[in-house]
């Protein structure tokens, strides 16, 4: 590999990892050496960069020794844990999970909007929910503009948002469909193929976690606590509809 950043990647193997890699392959990062860590079912396999072959190894505590830049494509729990391991050994950490995103002394950085704000970490950088990226993207200038009250938003997300796990059972049923077989849900708590379920969990007042995430990390990453102060949901408009 040529000469530039040691790179880890945790949780390589997963939909995210893969994603990561292909992308620090496109833009030509400058990886010197490349370190790919995943779940313990996953130790032995290899993935490719650059036209290597990387083994793929479990993290631990010893696993960041040397690297400059640590990506962290895996779930919260485990970033949670490992994290600060690749923090102390002197990684930068780079987090894709929501494990630090309200941390209030971790940056949640979309380089359009609030680069400058990656100059305040303490070694962890926290990446936006992907709805937030792209609802913040146009939000911003409008906000700068005209100091917006209220925003009324819809999000359809892709299952890839899931994981490997999520694609593959759209891709089962969808060949269970078309088979005229029976379709089973498995990962997903309802039928996921031709079908629309609500993203997330469903919290106090009626809201999905997913919806909270969009409104706070909004709130953090334009640094204004009041921006969208009130957030509606189906369950506000059915009380609406039903007072008429």
């Amino acid at each position: 590999m040529a000469s530039g950043q040691r790179i880890a990647v945790v949780g390589v193997t997963g939909a995210v990892g893969q994603t990561t890699l292909k992308i620090l392959e496109q833009r030509k990062f400058p990886v010197r050496d490349l370190k790919a860590y995943a779940s313990d079912r996953s130790v032995g396999k290899t993935v490719t960069f650059a036209g290597e072959s990387i083994p793929v190894q479990r993290a631990g505590a010893d696993g960041f020794k040397d690297v400059d830049i640590a990506f962290f494509s895996c779930g919260s729990a485990q970033t949670r844990e490992f994290a600060p391991i690749a923090v102390k050994a002197g990684a930068i950490v780079i987090d894709k999970s929501s494990a630090f995103r309200m941390d209030p002394d971790v940056p949640l950085v979309v380089p359009e909007i609030n680069g400058a704000a990656v100059r305040a970490h303490k070694g962890i950088i926290a990446v936006p929910n992907c709805t937030t990226i792209v609802t913040v993207m146009p939000l911003k200038p409008l906000h700068d503009l005209g100091r917006l009250r209220r925003v009324v938003a819809t999000s359809f997300q892709a299952v890839s948002g899931a994981g490997v796990n999520g694609v593959a059972e759209l891709r089962e049923q969808t060949m269970a469909w078309s088979k005229g077989e029976e379709i089973k849900a498995n990962y997903f708590a309802h039928q996921i193929a031709f079908n629309l379920i609500p993203a997330g969990k469903f919290v106090e007042g009626g809201y999905t976690d997913e919806e909270n995430k969009l409104v706070n990390e909004i709130r953090k990453i334009l640094d204004q606590p009041e921006f969208i102060k009130g957030h509606y949901n189906i369950h506000w408009l059915e009380k609406k509809l039903a007072e008429r």
